[in-house]
């Protein structure tokens, strides 16, 4: 079967950084609760003229800086970010290639949000795999809901870690580096309609333009119970897929969640607190986590030759999701 690899990746972060305090001061949640069950040392913060196209075209550029690849080269660029984008009912995957020089890739875009990496990764992987005439697809998300949050809404009070920023990635084709080893994904649809932004559709043009919860008390509930068993049991079905076990992950990079769930999922895991990034200084991205976790990760030397990487997120919907890469040269 075709190997395919993620040979590059690259972030973009906005200047502006919403310190802990900020956040507190806003939601009158003590900081000490930010800080230490939150999980949250600051955000960063797009700029009013900032969009994610602005993002994504950011950490792209980044990535082509760093590679020197010809954005002629690329076959696909495929958009996987946060569902809010520049405008309500709008492609932003054909805007992003355009800008960058990506002219002669299609554009494809899905809306997986924060459960999106993995998703994304298994998805470009069996398109190389299906149709060899193509080489390469760029992948990128972007996130900018710091701007639906409300801080009055004690509803929506466990995303006001959500940030701003953006990661891409470049997949190859008969690559022998970083291979793209299995995925698994779990999906439980009966969480599908309680976290949304209820204005602006169809069903309530003018309605509440921010992120809402539809019942905080049931999702609690029903999260508290199903959350950690899920992650595992995705984490599980990714691992062997690849033909491994959880032992012999090196170095997982989950989404940002709460201090307490971080904890519980590498004990869940069996695995220890230094062997996973935490984005605590940056918060919540949509699908943007796990890759730039991975990103960071590979540029401090914490991801080593045959390291085996496990990218692990969940998302509202309800689905959790995980990915397998074997880092450096193919075995």
């Amino acid at each position: 079967m075709r190997r395919v690899g993620l040979v590059a990746t690259a972030s973009y972060l906005p200047e502006r950084w919403m310190t802990a305090a900020e956040v507190a001061e806003r939601s009158g949640i003590p900081e000490r609760v930010i800080l230490e069950k939150f999980g949250l040392r600051g955000k960063h913060i797009a700029a009013p003229d900032e969009h994610v196209s602005d993002l994504s075209v950011r950490a792209i550029e980044r990535l082509f800086e760093e590679t020197g690849i010809d954005p002629a080269e690329i076959d696909v660029v495929m958009y996987y970010g946060s569902m809010w984008r520049d405008y309500p009912v709008w492609q932003v995957a054909p805007h992003i290639a355009h800008r960058v020089g990506a002219t002669n890739a299609f554009a494809v875009e899905y809306a997986n949000v924060s459960h999106g990496t993995s998703i994304a990764l298994r998805l470009a992987r069996d398109l190389l795999r299906a149709e060899e005439e193509l080489q390469t697809v760029l992948m990128v998300a972007a996130c900018r809901e710091s701007y639906l949050l409300d801080y009055t809404n004690e509803r929506s009070r466990f995303m006001f870690n959500f940030g701003d920023g953006a990661v891409a990635g470049l997949l190859r084709g008969d690559s022998d580096r970083n291979e793209l080893l299995g995925a698994h994904t779990i999906t439980n649809g009966a969480y599908s309609m309680q976290v949304k932004v209820p204005g602006g559709g169809s069903r309530d043009p003018d309605g509440y333009r921010f992120l809402d919860v539809q019942d905080p008390a049931e999702m609690k509930g029903g999260l508290d119970r199903e959350s950690l068993p899920n992650f595992v049991a995705a984490a599980r079905g990714a691992v062997e897929r690849s033909g491994l076990t959880l032992e012999q992950v090196d170095v997982v990079c989950p989404l940002h969640t709460k201090r307490s769930m971080f904890l519980s999922l590498l004990s869940g895991l069996g695995m220890r607190e230094d062997q996973a990034v935490y984005l605590d200084d940056t918060g919540h991205m949509s699908g943007v986590d796990p890759l730039l976790g991975l990103d960071r990760a590979v540029r401090d030397g914490r991801v080593t030759d045959g390291d085996v990487v496990l990218l692990l997120s969940a998302g509202t919907g309800y689905t959790w999701a995980a990915a397998v890469l074997r880092w450096g040269a193919a075995r």
